[in-house]
């Protein structure tokens, strides 16, 4: 049963963005900004395979390769005549990659990629299994020989020298007298070359910290970063206004030089710039996949703006600070002033990056969100595809509930992401003593309300949101988000704005309560028993909630251990709905405010005593999580593949070009995504990941050298 859940069926869904009218209606010149921006992330998406794991970018040139000679269709024809069956060609990698037009014209370079990465593509040896430090997995944020002790000790050196992780990677080299030396090395077009950037070049240097050797380096992903600046720099071309022009000149700054306060100050531009017709982010954003939690993964979009649901998400806005008094937390524990975010509809064009969200909530640098705002983002076309819902593929619902979940869930994920990101990542306020050591509350009269005692903890200067809760800080966070929009879709005023009155609204309720308990036993996939670790931070975040729920009591929710109809084991999941108000608000008021608490004071034991013991997965009765997890596998639909379109410059215009919704039309947008320089970006990928190929060696393979 464990390792059922890392075989993907050959029929998994396959769904297409469709942009086609968004995309129509931008001008000329939109359609070139956007196009450059599409571009830029695209090259920089590329930067998270050399982020992932050691043989991640040998496994993209393979395919690359592979799909350059033949397209699918071709493949498969090839692979038919040379003697294998339909079922052979869905089956055996090995013998289509070998026997494949791109072996027969470059043999030596195509299976010298097989033989570097076919064996680590299908090991479920159980430290390649999932992403972690040390033994517990695997990642190439950090040299293999790094340990969670490794990690600890490098985010007190950066936050000893204002460096920010988002950026860096750490690598780890022992020298005979067992000290350890370490590379904090910042992602940058430059490297070594002199610079007149005197923030960042006054940092590259050795540093003796803590009885041991720190070296700040740069020039990280450079040649993939300097294709991301070429058209950043293309795009400034196009840009609408000057807060566009100043955004993109910071973030080539930022790229180019390893500098995140250049982001920062690109950031504040980005917030400044309201309402674009071309909505865009880029960098090193999210840290959900960093075992440590403080590295961020290389994410860039672009978007276009949905004026019908935008409209909605404005009304909103604009009863933000109604709605935030509403929020279990003292007004002291909220931000000072609520600077009013932008909150759009979008459809997108382009995200690079591992995944696609439903919604955003950006920028996370915590300074800039307590001082300068934000921005909101709900992704509509996304919204469309990825969650829609097969009723004969509905899985732990009673019968009852299944056509109501089905007419109202779409509805009520737009509630509940626009509350999540608006008023869940948006609000809050966290405790700051500065370098000056003044403080942004009052020591004298701020209570907390846990403990009745003035505040005894908070954040010194240096200190973040990530690095002080590091592990458990993304999924935290989004625990957070997602029970404020929980409790506030109970607010008749939302549910108004969103055009739900009567028993609409509380259907709506009901659906969004019954999705978020469900999604909680589902998430039970994402954890790993072997590591007692979580391997996504949203999933945590929602078996989190049920976990509340479920100790709320009273017949609230429960969760079942049934027999399906085939015979094998099912479950269900049943949510009381005259209970939500007069059990589940209550219980989801307790923990929220617990939640603001921990956070804004930045009790980190308290936070991880809290967070933790509701994250725990045993086999503890009545619901036996353990027992259930199996379950869960066994009956799981995969996730669904999404097809993105591509851009392509046709002289002085823009196409836009569009794939089907298949394995085949998943793999041709890739191969166009680079179709004059794929060569070249399979040689950078594999030159690159062979250069650092010594961090992940295992001791009783030979020295380092060209894979």
């Amino acid at each position: 049963m464990a390792d059922t859940q890392y075989i993907l069926p050959n029929d998994i869904g396959v769904s297409s963005l469709d942009c086609r009218e968004a995309f129509r209606l931008l001008s000329p010149t939109e359609r070139l900004y956007a196009h450059h921006l599409s571009r830029a992330a695209w090259y920089g998406g590329l930067a998270v395979l050399l982020q992932t794991s050691p043989e991640a970018p040998y496994i993209y040139a393979l395919l690359s390769r592979l799909f350059r000679a033949q397209d699918p269709d071709q493949l498969r024809q090839h692979a038919l005549a040379e003697g294998l069956t339909e079922e052979e060609y869905q089956e055996k990698l090995e013998r289509v990659i070998l026997g494949s037009k791109a072996a027969q014209q470059h043999p030596e370079e195509v299976r010298g990629l097989w033989q570097t990465c076919g064996e680590l593509m299908f090991s479920l040896e159980s430290r390649l299994r999932h992403l972690g430090l040390g033994k517990e997995g695997i990642t190439t944020y950090f040299s293999g020989n790094c340990t969670m002790e490794d990690a600890k000790l490098a985010q007190d050196f950066l936050d000893s020298q204002n460096l920010s992780a988002y950026n860096t990677r750490l690598f780890k080299e022992v020298d005979q007298d067992g000290k350890p030396h370490y590379e904090v090395r910042l992602a940058s077009v430059l490297g070594t070359e002199p610079s007149l950037d005197t923030e960042m070049t006054s940092k590259l240097k050795s540093y003796e910290f803590q009885g041991s050797d720190f070296r700040v380096t740069r020039g990280d992903y450079a040649p993939i970063l300097q294709k991301v600046v070429e058209h950043l720099e293309k795009a400034k071309t196009y840009a609408a206004n000057s807060h566009q022009e100043q955004m993109l000149a910071q973030y080539i700054e930022s790229f180019t030089q390893g500098s995140i306060e250049a982001h920062k100050k690109g950031s504040r531009f980005w917030i400044q710039d309201k309402g674009p017709i071309v909505e865009s982010y880029i960098g090193f954003i999210e840290s959900y996949r960093d075992p440590f939690g403080s590295r961020g993964e290389f994410e860039g979009f672009v978007a276009m703006v949905n004026k019908a649901m935008s409209a909605k998400f404005e009304w909103l806005v604009a009863s933000a600070e109604q709605l935030l008094k509403e929020l279990p937390w003292p007004p002291a524990f909220e931000k000072d002033k609520f600077l009013t975010p932008d909150f759009t509809s979008l459809d997108v064009l382009t995200f690079a990056g591992s995944g696609i969200p439903a919604g955003i909530n950006i920028p996370n640098y915590d300074d800039l969100r307590q001082t300068e705002g934000f921005k909101n983002v709900s992704l509509g076309n996304v919204l469309a595809v990825a969650y829609a819902t097969q009723r004969e593929k509905l899985t732990f619902l009673e019968e009852d509930d299944k056509d109501l979940y089905i007419r109202w869930k779409g509805p009520s994920f737009d509630v509940q992401v626009g509350l999540h990101e608006l008023l869940g990542h948006g609000s809050g306020k966290l405790f700051v003593q500065d370098e000056k050591g003044a403080f942004n509350f009052d020591q004298e009269t701020v209570i907390n309300p846990e403990t009745g005692e003035q505040i005894q903890s908070w954040y010194r200067s240096g200190e973040t949101w990530d690095s002080k809760f590091s592990t458990i800080a993304s999924s935290y966070e989004e625990c957070r988000a997602e029970s404020v929009g929980l409790y506030l879709c109970l607010n008749p005023q939302v549910l108004e704005i969103f055009g739900f009155e009567g028993a609409d609204a509380e259907d709506v309720i009901y659906v969004n309560w019954l999705n978020m308990v469900r999604a909680g036993l589902l998430a039970l996939e994402f954890y790993t028993p072997e590591a007692t670790s979580w391997r996504q931070a949203h999933m945590q975040a929602r078996f989190v909630i049920l976990r509340v729920l479920l100790e709320a009591g009273e017949g609230l929710v429960s969760v079942t251990p049934t027999t399906g109809s085939d015979g094998r084991p099912d479950a269900r999941v049943r949510l009381d709905r005259s209970k939500i108000r007069s059990v589940g608000k209550p219980a989801l008021e307790r923990f929220l405010r617990r939640l603001q608490v921990l956070k804004s004071t930045g009790d980190v034991a308290g936070g991880r005593a809290l967070y933790e013991g509701y994250a725990a997965v045993t086999d503890a009765p009545p619901e036996c999580f353990l027992s259930l997890r199996d379950t869960v596998l066994l009956r799981k639909e995969s996730r669904k593949l999404i097809v993105q379109p591509n851009t392509r410059l046709e002289g002085s215009e823009v196409q836009l070009l569009e794939y089907e919704a298949s394995a085949a039309g998943l793999i041709q947008s890739f191969s166009e995504r680079f179709p004059e320089d794929g060569p070249e970006l399979e040689e950078i990928l594999t030159q690159l990941a062979s250069a650092d190929a010594r961090f992940w060696k295992r001791p009783c393979e030979a020295p380092s050298g060209q894979a």
